[in-house]
């Protein structure tokens, strides 16, 4: 076939003796069935497998697959984190959207489908009509043809066009591949809504936790200070000491409202990412969160991330409806066959309306071939060709981002584990040395402001250890949305199915 630039050229063809419109119609349909087999324009292919290198760059990473991606959350053992998301992937705004996104799509694939099926309408009407004795056609001087008429018909009409060269057939594919890119923007939404309420749980939970550690460490330096003015009125302590016990005292007092407005943005966060106000969670200001333990995490394959990754789905089925469309815009060079029938009943009389003598028939074939049109097609074609070649590095920048998404969020959680575990070393070293501190003091060996002192520093441990722990468990959820934990992935199905199926 050649592709060449034409003008409309119509060719009608009637059939009018019974005898032969009897037959012309089925011939017709079944030559055009046997046309609809050519489909033109590229047949899509999914990409080949992208390199995903030699593994992972971190060298100590766990391979072995990962256990139920899916409910990430369940494994942590939180029954508040549990409630958190279960409530959200119930009620999200957000997810609500996609959800009509996806019913948005689906409705137009099923329209796209229905314009492979003939259409077909009823009618019926009464006309009353009086033409002119004096006009064209001389009404009067006609023997038994009044001038005055009532005329009655009813009938049906039906239409089809062949889908000759495969528009009808490139343009389902294309509707039905862009279903597909929906779904998985919608499965997309729901990792993102999952790590962001499981992200402001443990940041608000992380929060308090500091917060209780950092007021326990300001009534510590309270009391230091009330012991350096007491010593300060002996003679035994300058002035100095005293600022310098106030200045102690001031700056840990300047953090607090810090911490707990940090704790408040989180806990408002999460009442709309529930689909509620924003004050609806405010009761977890004085919730403690179930502790966590923070392990390396199983990652498996680099290549598994672009199976389970819904922004690499959507991305490839965009790919395949981009494909489909450049056929939608080539089936144009070629010519198009419509079918139109119709038939019913006519006379002037009621008692004469559904006489065999009243019927009425017609069939009207249709071939239009389009010779020249100034280029629009083939500029079409080439514009389908270059959202097509869009479409493709999209892709590819979708796999290359969830690879570096995946990447980072590993090398940031094995950070984060090795932040804590060293954190956790010092808080246990400080732990021990308050405890020789405490004995100290009760032996008399030490005075209370060298315990106090012990004491500061233990809560200093203590702040500082549980910000690493809240920075391992937002680092963790990272991980998890990063490898496409939050949805139930096929296992079975990858990137490079051609026609994943629709659900």
């Amino acid at each position: 076939m050649t592709h060449t630039d034409r003008t409309d050229t119509t060719i009608m063809v009637y059939a009018l003796h019974p005898a032969v419109w009897r037959l012309r119609p089925i011939m017709l349909l079944l030559g055009s069935m046997l046309l609809t087999a050519c489909a033109v324009g590229p047949d899509y292919y999914a990409p080949p497998p992208v390199t995903t290198g030699d593994g992972w760059s971190q060298a100590d990473t766990v391979t072995s697959a990962p256990t139920d991606l899916a409910h990430w959350w369940s494994t942590l053992g939180d029954p508040v984190l549990e409630r958190l998301i279960d409530t959200a992937l119930a009620a999200n705004l957000d997810l609500r959207v996609a959800a009509a996104r996806i019913d948005e799509a689906r409705a137009l694939r099923d329209r796209v489908a229905g314009e492979q099926l003939p259409v077909a309408g009823a009618s019926a009407s009464v006309n009353r009509r009086r033409q002119s004795e004096n006009g064209p056609l001389p009404v009067g001087s006609m023997p038994g043809l009044e001038a005055t008429q009532t005329i009655y018909d009813a009938g049906f009409d039906a239409a089809w066009e062949a889908d000759l060269f495969g528009a009808k057939q490139r343009a389902l594919e294309g509707a039905g591949a862009r279903l597909q890119a929906a779904q998985a923007d919608a499965q997309g939404a729901r990792v993102r809504i999952v790590a962001e309420v499981a992200r402001a749980w443990f940041t608000a939970a992380g929060a308090r936790q500091e917060l209780q550690t950092q007021q326990a460490m300001l009534k510590t330096l309270e009391h230091t200070l009330k012991l350096v003015r007491q010593r300060q009125a002996l003679g035994d302590a300058s002035a100095a000491d005293v600022d310098a016990a106030y200045a102690q005292w001031a700056a840990a007092h300047a953090t607090l409202p810090g911490i707990q407005a940090r704790q408040r943005a989180a806990v408002l966060s999460l009442g709309v990412l529930l689909g509620a106000p924003p004050e609806r969670e405010l009761a977890l200001l004085n919730t403690a969160a179930t502790p966590l333990t923070l392990l390396a995490l199983p990652v498996g394959e680099r290549a598994d991330v672009l199976r389970r990754r819904p922004d690499v789905l959507a991305a490839e089925r965009r790919l395949a409806a981009s494909t489909a469309d450049i056929g939608v815009a080539t089936a144009e060079l070629f010519p198009k066959l419509s079918i139109g029938i119709g038939g019913g009943f006519q006379a002037l009389a009621t008692g004469d309306w559904f006489n065999s003598s009243s019927t009425r028939f017609s069939i009207l074939p249709l071939i239009s071939w389009r010779l020249f049109d100034g280029g629009r097609v083939r500029a079409e074609i080439r514009a389908r060709e270059a959202t097509g070649q869009q479409a493709a590095l999209a892709y590819e920048q979708a796999v290359l981002t969830a690879l570096g998404d995946a990447e980072r969020a590993l090398s940031d959680y094995h950070a984060g584990l090795d932040t804590l575990n060293r954190r956790q070393a010092t808080l246990d070293a400080t732990r021990r040395s308050h405890a020789h501190a405490k004995a100290r003091y009760t032996a008399g060996d030490i005075a209370l402001v060298e315990l106090l002192a012990a004491e500061r520093v233990l809560y200093e441990a203590e702040t500082a250890n549980a910000q690493a722990r809240t920075t391992a468990a937002v680092q963790l959820v990272a991980l998890y949305k990063a490898l496409g934990g939050g949805w139930d992935a096929p296992a079975t199905r990858s990137v490079t199915a051609n026609q994943p199926e629709v659900q």
